[in-house]
């Protein structure tokens, strides 16, 4: 009885053991899953709009992620929206407020309005931070440090600048690494960056934004076998999606073209595919429809909002 009591224990305190160190990884939150602009956006009365309108619980905010170290109790933020408002409250929401509300530093793809014009809200005319770190590439950099009104977030010290270089992993901590690498896109104002977060094994591929998979300088197919998860660029299902518009003028890979690119690879890697970046007109945002059901019928998925993700 001793013994089988004993066994009982020991069991019990392994699972302890391993479920402790399982709470004390890395992990990331999904804080938004839409395009830019949002969804609802503004100034559309489509019927993709309108089913938004008459359901709050639609609503999807602009992409971003959180990752989160609760060994040193830090976090970071992945793009600064639009919605960063609504962004930080549900990272608090979604960590229970254990945490700092300001990230430790903030991770920027590039220049287009849904990936920078939340720093905005960082300024004296809102949370008024103190020399908040932002991590960008050279390009962004100087878009950011000698233009307004972003010029004078740096200048009052709301904001510091730490100049990412390609390809270069940043240690954050416990073993933590960021890496940007430039994909193409329409660089306007700057270049663009996907990001590889990776802890021990683990490794995360965050490519909200590109023109095509053909035009990129890398295998995105052994990209994705490299990865555990794999978030990319969905912005429009297919071709044809914004009636009266060119859409070669904002190439994204459609996601029918994505399905066809990833069509050969083994069942375990599409899973690891997770579409994120969504247009307001990509019928990927209604789970009822059936391009939805197509895509999981396939073998891949759609990104959702308020996910957690541990890196494990």
């Amino acid at each position: 009885m001793m013994i089988k009591l004993l066994s009982i224990f020991l069991l019990l305190n392994v699972a302890v053991i391993a479920q402790t160190k399982t709470n004390n990884n890395p992990f990331i939150i999904i804080l938004g899953i839409a395009q830019d602009a949002g969804y609802p956006q503004a100034g559309c009365d489509k019927d993709c709009c309108k089913r938004v309108l008459n359901d709050a619980s639609a609503k999807r905010m602009v992409s971003s992620l959180a990752l989160v170290d609760p060994a040193t109790h830090q976090w970071w933020l992945f793009d600064a929206t639009p919605d960063i408002t609504a962004q930080l409250q549900l990272f608090r929401n979604k960590t229970n407020g254990v945490y700092p509300t300001l990230p430790s530093g903030i991770f920027l793809t590039h220049a287009h309005i849904g990936h920078y014009t939340g720093l905005m809200y960082f300024g004296r005319e809102a949370m008024n931070s103190r020399k908040l770190t932002v991590y960008a590439m050279p390009r962004m950099n100087d878009f950011l440090t000698q233009n307004g009104p972003w010029d004078q977030l740096f200048e009052i010290n709301n904001l510091s600048m730490k100049r990412l270089k390609a390809d270069s992993s940043i240690s954050l901590s416990t073993g933590i690494t960021v890496t940007a690498f430039v994909v193409p896109h329409r660089d306007e104002y700057s270049e663009t960056v996907g990001f590889s977060i990776q802890y021990q094994q683990f490794k995360l591929i965050y490519i909200p934004d590109i023109d095509k998979w053909q035009k990129f300088g890398r295998d995105i197919d052994l990209l994705v076998k490299e990865s555990s998860l794999a978030l990319l660029d969905g912005t429009f299902f297919k071709d044809g999606e914004l009636a009266g518009r060119a859409m070669n003028e904002i190439p994204h890979p459609f996601v029918e073209e994505s399905i066809l690119q990833f069509s050969t690879l083994p069942e375990a890697d599409k899973k690891k595919i997770r579409f994120i970046h969504l247009n307001h007109t990509n019928p990927l945002l209604d789970k009822q429809s059936g391009a939805f059901a197509e895509l999981k019928k396939k073998g891949f998925n759609v990104a959702e909002q308020g996910e957690k993700i541990v890196l494990r």
